[in-house]
């Protein structure tokens, strides 16, 4: 029987801009939250989201939702596409991963 208790990993990585696997999770997550310290920008993939899809927030307060290049997960983490504000090169960006 499961303890109800939901897992969560929260980390840190530096944007590539090509494709990037964060295996560091060691679950598959049901959410991710990834805040690009660089652009000051965030983003958020759910489960009921499509694979490569995000909702988006750059500084501006502009809201957008992506169908490709955002996140994707994977058996023990995710993925991250090219999008700049999910990964963008150079950039250091903070995730919250929850089961």
């Amino acid at each position: 029987m499961s303890s109800g208790v939901r897992k969560r990993m929260v980390g840190t990585f530096t944007g590539t801009g090509a494709s990037l696997d964060i295996k560091v999770v060691g679950f598959r997550p049901g959410s991710v939250e990834l805040f690009n310290e660089t652009d000051v920008t965030e983003a958020e993939w759910l489960s009921s989201m499509g694979d490569g899809s995000a909702k988006k927030e750059i500084t501006a307060g502009d809201k957008t939702f992506i169908t490709t290049q955002g996140v994707t997960p994977l058996a023990n983490g995710f993925n991250v596409g090219t999008d700049g504000v999910c990964n963008g090169s150079g950039d250091k960006i903070h995730f919250v991963a929850e089961e």
